[in-house]
């Protein structure tokens, strides 16, 4: 996953542009397996957008150790260090909307737009991936609304139990009722006010430096808010 600035005309001009760009080694609609690459780069106002939705994925270049980068610039930087300033309370509760849609389709209870993996269901009774991803992002959703960061990879405990349950060796009941515990420890805290998370992001202080981001970027001089 990558981050791009647009040229201006792309920003400023009429014509509709899209706003990221997906290469994969196998064509659209095949399963990746090992060795594939799945590459997917956002515009920054798209990156920003997702980021202050709560998109799990997103979330993960702004938290990632320096060690798993590949190429950060000096912007780059700036970007990593804003964000405290995406996260919120409303993050969190769609972070817990994606958890909730992986925890139904490992259930059988969605169907929608859910690749078929009748491999994993014939060897284990269910879709194990589901389960290890819904499992995850209930571990990740309960650390962002107890400390308003993420720690990545997970820790160590918590990664042994995902990938326990993405090797078929954990009980669907017993995985479905760890993921509820999670997200009802979630519920908790933000009902409580017991979260360091505000309610919503800083969308001034991320609108100012998004602004004054591009104009460097371009090379053009004035007040980030002219």
């Amino acid at each position: 996953m990558g981050v791009y600035i647009e040229p201006p005309a792309h920003v400023l001009g009429v014509q509709r542009r899209r706003e990221d760009y997906i290469w994969r080694t196998q064509p659209e609609g095949v399963r990746s397996g090992h060795g594939d690459t799945d590459l997917v780069l956002y515009s920054l106002r798209k990156f920003l957008r997702l980021a202050i939705k709560g998109n799990p994925t997103v979330m993960l270049p702004l938290f990632a150790p320096e060690g798993s980068l590949i190429v950060v610039t000096p912007l780059g930087e700036e970007l990593r260090s804003l964000r405290s300033s995406l996260m919120s309370q409303q993050a969190v509760k769609r972070f817990l909307g994606y958890m909730h849609s992986q925890h139904k389709r490992m259930l059988g209870e969605s169907t929608r737009n859910v690749p078929k993996r009748p491999e994993l269901v014939e060897k284990y009774g269910w879709d194990v991936k589901y389960g290890s991803h819904a499992l995850r992002l209930a571990y990740q959703g309960f650390e962002i609304a107890s400390t308003g960061s993420l720690s990545l990879p997970l820790p160590v405990h918590q990664r042994e139990r995902v990938l326990a349950v993405k090797r078929g060796e954990v009980p669907r009941l017993d995985v479905s009722l760890e993921i509820a515990d999670r997200e009802a420890a979630v519920h908790k805290l933000l009902d409580e006010g017991e979260t360091p998370l505000p309610e919503t992001a800083d969308f001034d202080r991320v609108t100012t430096w998004a602004i004054d981001a591009q104009r460097r970027h371009w090379g053009w001089s004035g007040s980030p808010t002219a």
